[in-house]
């Protein structure tokens, strides 16, 4: 079955149905779920598909075991979701394939510097439409549990607001500056503070260290302040998650809901693997 002939979602007012093929495990209350009974080196049914659908707005990021998939295999899996979407910084220490610039190896060991994601961000939210989500697998990961990622749950650190920084929050504007993560050329762009989910119809918060700037519309002090109690509020351990890597481990993030973090703590072992993001069809709204 081509991926072409796969239906699109369900209803986003259907997104909450239960399972009836796929095993979906929470990783924890408020961040993940691991997927089983599936098998991603073969194409999908329509039924499997709506369910992987459902499972992603449940839970924000899921998390496969044990799959050995190729390259095609990687690209069948993000265009059950959309397009293949492409990077828009002009310097990150991701590398794409000469072939598809769709596909970035993401490969670090002694030789290497720093490594991609160190900071707490959201992928790419200087883009005038970030991306949707990301797909990363890992074949080599480190010995000890190095190079786990991180997780939080913008839902949540939006739902453990005061009303009255609600109301503040909702009418304002941040501006996403990519010269800071990808250098001189990458875009700048502007998005609520509190946007909606497009599918759960969920608000959260849309700011991140890694590439928002400033808030728009108050005083450089307010905008600082602001922004140094929301990054430190978004990382509050109940709505976190620290996943642990083991080889042809992939994790599934909704970009538009979470943020993520790499952990370099491996240095100098070796972790490797590949990343695909899809195009999301709109950016974020209020």
């Amino acid at each position: 079955m081509s991926v072409s002939s796969i239906p699109p979602p369900v209803d986003n007012a259907d997104w909450t149905r239960p399972f009836r093929i796929l095993s979906v495990t929470k990783s924890s209350p408020n961040v993940g779920a691991e997927v089983g009974n599936i098998d991603l080196t073969e194409p999908l049914s329509p039924d499997v598909v709506d369910e992987l659908h459902r499972a992603f707005a449940q839970n924000g990021v899921l998390f496969f075991r044990n799959q050995k998939i190729s390259f095609d295999d990687h690209r069948r899996l993000a265009r059950y979701f959309g397009d293949l979407h492409l990077h828009v910084g002009p310097k990150t220490e991701s590398v794409a394939l000469d072939d598809d610039p769709a596909v970035r190896r993401q490969h670090y060991d002694a030789t290497s510097e720093k490594v991609s994601g160190e900071a707490w961000h959201t992928d790419q939210s200087c883009a005038a439409v970030p991306p949707l989500g990301s797909i990363l697998i890992q074949h080599v990961v480190p010995p000890n549990g190095g190079g786990d990622t991180l997780f939080a749950n913008m839902y949540e650190a939006y739902e453990h607001l005061s009303d009255s920084m609600k109301a503040y929050l909702e009418r304002l504007t941040a501006t996403h500056d990519g010269i800071r993560a990808f250098g001189k050329g990458a875009p700048i762009n502007v998005h609520p503070v509190i946007p909606r989910h497009p599918v759960t119809k969920r608000k959260l918060i849309y700011v991140n260290p890694g590439q928002t700037s400033h808030i728009n519309g108050v005083s450089a002090e307010e905008s600082k302040s602001v922004l140094a109690y929301l990054f430190e509020h978004c990382i509050d351990p109940r709505w976190t998650f620290r996943f642990r890597w083991e080889p042809y481990s992939i994790a599934f993030w909704d970009n538009r809901c979470m943020w993520h973090r790499a952990i370099w703590d491996y240095y100098p072992n070796t972790r490797s693997g590949y990343r695909v993001q899809i195009t999301a069809p709109a950016p974020p709204r209020a």
